[in-house]
């Protein structure tokens, strides 16, 4: 049977991870896995759903601050998620069920590392940073540095994921996340392309370009990228980014899905968000989340 403890500071639930045990917020992925067979409870878990000041959503001077508490039902109904940072809130939207959304954290997300994770993607776009918090301090890491392979991260064993830093969005900038997936409730993405682009006199100035479920970690694809700037978004152009990431997934085939399918998929799902995003970036309103508002485009 596991140990648990509930910690009172950041402090307690830093000492609890150097000691061995494993942290607990929502637990919607570590209790049913544990429910499920996929993966046993660890030994000892530390509650840290009580820590002040990590529930918090806040605006600063350099961006957006999301406490690891923070819940995906916060986000995807935060007006200034779904105003700035729209390809977030298509994502929180889509996770799980509406239980699963009040009380799964965006913490817990990041840090179980799942290359289909929803949320994956759209920070990858945004530039997003994880604050850990260790014995020997604290320190900001990319998260395509911190997602080392499936539920596996870069972060020492007594590092506790406090925040994550998100850069405000240039202006002109448009952002979505969209899906392929088979119900609406209960799913992970089959295949799932987060998406950013910045318009400038209605020109491409910068892109970024996710895949996930897609390879052993959710990353970018410079291929697409490039295929997007310097051109008015035009169908070549969204053509060429969405055959891009098809070219670079890596994806394996299993009950889901086969390998075939979601390389094939992979074209479909970037060519869609990559329309989003530039209906977003000109103004254009796409209802969140994005996925039901271009499933035929």
């Amino acid at each position: 049977m596991a140990i648990y403890v509930t910690a009172r500071t950041v402090e307690e639930a830093v000492a609890a991870l150097a000691s061995g045990a494993r942290a607990i917020a929502g637990g919607t992925d570590l209790v049913v896995g544990g429910r499920q067979g996929k993966k046993p409870l660890p030994e000892s878990l530390v509650g840290i759903h009580r820590l002040a000041g990590l529930g918090l959503i806040e605006e600063t001077t350099d961006g957006l601050v999301l406490g690891a508490l923070v819940t995906h039902a916060a986000i995807a109904t935060s007006d200034l998620i779904r105003a700035r940072y729209s390809g977030l809130a298509d994502a929180s939207a889509l996770v799980g069920s509406h239980a699963t959304r009040a009380n799964g954290t965006i913490g817990g997300n990041v840090m179980n590392a799942s290359p289909a994770m929803d949320t994956g993607a759209p920070l990858l776009c945004l530039g997003a940073q994880a604050e850990l918090l260790g014995q020997a301090g604290v320190r900001l890491v990319d998260l395509a540095e911190l997602w080392t392979g499936p539920g596996t991260t870069s972060a020492r064993p007594d590092e506790l994921l406090v925040s994550i830093h998100i850069p405000i969005p240039a202006s002109g900038t448009g952002t979505s996340y969209v899906r392929l997936q088979y119900r609406r409730q209960m799913e992970i993405a089959v295949v799932g392309s987060g998406v950013a682009v910045t318009l400038t006199d209605g020109m491409v100035t910068r892109a970024a370009v996710a895949i996930a479920a897609l390879a052993p970690t959710i990353h970018r694809v410079e291929e697409a990228e490039a295929a997007l700037v310097g051109t008015d978004g035009n169908p070549g152009a969204v053509e060429a980014a969405a055959n891009a990431a098809a070219a670079a997934a890596r994806p394996i085939g299993d009950v889901r899905a086969s390998t075939d399918y979601r390389r094939a998929m992979a074209a479909v799902i970037t060519r869609r968000a990559v329309k989003a995003a530039l209906a977003r970036a000109r103004g254009e309103t796409v209802a969140i989340p994005a996925s039901e508002s271009t499933y035929g485009s």
